[in-house]
């Protein structure tokens, strides 16, 4: 079937409009009936003539057929064909290119010099991919040239990222003595834990301390005299205080979801949306992706908007202090190390403003309270004369 189009005829008295079809020789290959509507095939050349004669009939196209379908298809998306075509050019055109160079190392004088020779020898940001044998050569250039301080270099392609992964010639290097010192506390706390290694322990789990409080002295005693110094080591953990103060709303925001849907597509440049055929004011998005690219900042994608709404509600006594237990857990939760935790929680005091209630919550929480004195400069037996 070439070039022929189905399309609907509305009226009250549609076998009228058909017996002028016949009249003006035009072919009807197939008639469908339905109430006050009547679809038929015609010839595409026919239905512009159709559309030419006045009447008050409702006619529209609602199917294609032949050529003339990929026409309109391609009329329709051509937009969208456009934007795949030159995405797809882009991102042959960047896949060849080098958009990344990494050089993993922890020492930043190391990574600087690996730079400034990867950069020398053509290995380098917006220059075009290398070869193997391009990217030993280089290799074996700079371990050449930095024979005294790189031990060992490899040079990977991961897409259009390279990553240079290097390990330092070790030299030998006198270890760090440790200083004879104390351990005290950081802070205020009842002690916890004690994890000593070395020193002499001078307090006990549940004492309480103040800040700078001695609690493994590096002073080691003999019953009452002082006969050595040491670098005291170890962990003091001990249960400290917080109270968090937070503002939360009197009214709670939520969203409503209606079995309402529009259709249409997102373009994405960089990360700014671009949504076409869109009418919903307020929606929830689901997205299908047609073109999304790592190396290209665009994305296109087939869209579904969900119709919603938002909306109100009084904020209970009890959600509010839930809430509010929640946001200071989280606020306290970022301080903390991964051997620190909170022991206990609880609301103190509420108050209420026009708009906002304020919600005070305490916190237990154990935290490593460990801190050093050096001790270095302390003369034993002036303190033992002393004592």
């Amino acid at each position: 079937m070439i070039n022929r189009v189905k399309i609907s005829i509305q009226g009250k008295n549609y076998n009228y409009f058909l017996k002028e079809l016949t009249r003006r020789k035009i072919n009807i290959y197939n008639i469908e009936k339905n109430n006050k509507i009547i679809e038929i095939i015609v010839d595409y050349d026919d239905y512009k003539k159709i559309t030419d004669i006045k009447t008050t009939y409702k006619i529209k196209i609602i199917r294609r057929y032949g050529l003339n379908r990929y026409i309109y298809l391609l009329k329709t998306y051509s937009l969208i064909i456009l934007m795949f075509i030159i995405g797809l050019v882009i991102n042959i055109l960047l896949s060849h290119l080098i958009l990344k160079v990494e050089v993993i190392h922890p020492n930043k004088r190391v990574r600087n010099k690996i730079y400034n020779d990867l950069n020398r020898l053509g290995l380098r940001k917006f220059k075009l991919k290398l070869s193997y044998n391009q990217r030993n050569e280089i290799k074996e250039k700079i371990l050449e040239q930095e024979k005294d301080t790189i031990e060992w270099l490899e040079i990977e392609e991961q897409g259009t990222k390279y990553i240079v992964k290097v390990e330092e010639r070790k030299k030998n290097k006198e270890e760090n003595k440790c200083p004879e010192r104390n351990i005290i506390a950081k802070k205020n706390a009842i002690i916890t834990r004690i994890e000593a290694v070395s020193g002499e322990v001078i307090k006990k789990k549940n004492d309480y301390v103040s800040q700078g409080e001695t609690i493994i002295s590096g002073l080691i005693h003999n019953k009452e005299t002082i006969v050595t110094k040491r670098c005291s080591e170890g962990k003091i953990y001990g249960e400290v205080w917080y109270t968090v103060k937070v503002l939360i709303p009197k009214e709670l925001k939520k969203e409503k979801y209606y079995d309402s849907y529009d259709y249409g597509m997102t373009i994405r440049i960089f990360d700014k949306d671009i949504n076409l055929f869109n009418k919903l004011l307020r929606y929830k998005k689901y997205e299908y992706n047609i073109i999304k690219s790592d190396i290209i900042p665009i994305k296109i994608s087939f869209a579904k908007f969900q119709k919603k709404k938002l909306y109100k509600t009084p904020m209970s006594d009890k959600n509010s202090k839930e809430l509010a237990v929640s946001l200071a857990t989280k606020r306290i939760s970022k301080k903390l190390k991964s051997d620190e935790h909170i022991i206990s929680k609880k609301v103190l005091k509420k108050n209420e403003f026009n708009s906002k209630i304020e919600i005070e919550v305490f916190f237990k929480v154990e935290e490593n309270i460990t801190e050093y004195q050096n001790i270095e400069q302390i003369n034993i037996e002036e303190m033992n004369k002393k004592e």
